[in-house]
Formats: structure tokens, sequence, C-alpha cells
């Protein structure tokens, strides 16, 4: 590979943010070299090309860094922008997509969050807030996944797909770690079988933690914001 063409991803693994890119890059067939960045000793690399949040995952073009991975995958969308498509190109169901990426991301993945850290009546309301968010998200779902359609990009995994799968791929981690069932195949149908449908895709199985590392981090999470508590 041509230094100039050179693709960096500063990631950890385990890390929804970084799986998101992993997914796209691999999507595309871009070839890229990943760094294992340790967060609680952030590299002077990590440091230097994401200053603002010192976060990962953190893409590196041409020497060029991109951070904040929703922004990543329009990035990489946008820079090779041949098949398969990330975002539709029709600006309308583009903006559609987008309109449901922000509800994954703002409703369900930040609603998920909020179940994981708290404790006692706070979770129990937590819980019902992404349960409500998730049967609105069904309805919505159906219009995109009509005919039977596996994937919300027809054949290939599209923004939609990507951010879902990393969000609630891990649904049997997040049973055992959390003691309930966040996808239920009896309450969201269509939700858990488009769930199931992506993580048996070979880039999804390419990248996919281990169930004991996700269950691991979980636990960590858990068990940190309930010290914070104390």
């Amino acid at each position: 590979m041509e230094e100039e063409n050179k693709v960096k991803l500063h990631g950890m693994c385990a890390s929804t943010y970084s799986l998101r890119v992993e997914i796209a890059l691999r999507l595309k067939g871009i070839p890229y070299e990943y760094i294992e960045e340790d967060l609680s000793n952030k590299s002077q690399l990590l440091l230097k090309y994401n200053p603002v949040h010192k976060k990962v995952p953190v893409l590196v073009h041409n020497g060029k860094s991109i951070a904040e991975s929703y922004i990543i995958l329009e990035y990489i969308d946008e820079t090779w922008n041949s098949d398969p498509r990330i975002l539709p190109e029709d600006p309308y169901e583009r903006a559609k997509a987008r309109f449901w990426a922000s509800y994954i991301q703002q409703q369900l993945f930040e609603g998920l969050s909020r179940v994981v850290t708290s404790h006692g009546e706070a979770q129990e309301k937590a819980l019902e807030e992404v349960f409500e968010r998730l049967k609105v998200f069904e309805g919505g779902m159906k219009e995109y996944l009509q005919g039977g359609a596996s994937f919300t990009n027809g054949e290939s995994l599209g923004l939609l797909d990507i951010l879902m799968v990393v969000t609630f791929g891990p649904y049997k981690a997040h049973e055992e770690v959390l003691g309930f069932k966040m996808l239920d195949p009896e309450r969201n149908p269509l939700l858990f079988s488009w769930v199931a449908a992506m993580k048996e895709h070979p880039v999804v199985k390419e990248v996919d933690p281990p169930h004991d590392q996700l269950v691991e981090l979980l636990q960590f999470i858990k068990s940190t914001s309930h010290a914070r508590s104390h």
C-alpha cells in the first residue's frame, strides 16, 4: 500500500464506536492498520490525533485524522464512494436514514447506556423508556425491511444496520449481565430477526468480540458506575 493512501484506525476492542468503523472499512474492502488503544494509558498518537475528546475511534488517512465514529462513517462513504454505499445516494432516502441513525444513537444507545449504568428504581425507569423506544423503532423499521429484506441496504449492510448490530448485537451479554432481555423476539420480532441476520453477516462475524469479552466489559462499566454512585 502506498504511503499516501495508508489508513490507520485507533480503536479499542469491544468498543461499539470502534466496531462501527471496522465494519464500514471491511464492507468497503479498505485495507487498514488497526492500533489498539489502552484508554487508561492513552498513546501520544491518540492525544495528537484527537486532542479535543482524547477518545477512540480515530481514523488516520493520508496522515490526516478524523474523530467521532458517525463522522468517520460518512467520511469513508464519501471518500471510497463505490458500492456498497453506507448511506443511500438519493437525498430523501439519505435524510430518512440519518433521521433513524440519530434515533438509534440518541434514543436507543444512550438509553441502553443508562440501563447499564443505573440501579434500582432508576434502572427500572430507564428500562421502561428503552422498551418504549424500541417499540417505536420497530414500527419505523417495518418500512425499511419491506418484503423480508435482511438489511436496510438490500444485500449489504447500510448505516442503520451497522449502528443497530453494534448496539444490540451483544443482546446475550446484556441478558447475562443485567438479568433481563433487552431485545426480545416476542416483544420486538422484527428487530430481533434483523439483528440475528446481521450477526450472521461475514463482515460482522469477523469483528464480533467474543461473548466473554463483552460480558467482562459490561460488568466493568456497571461496577464502575455503581462505585461512583456510592
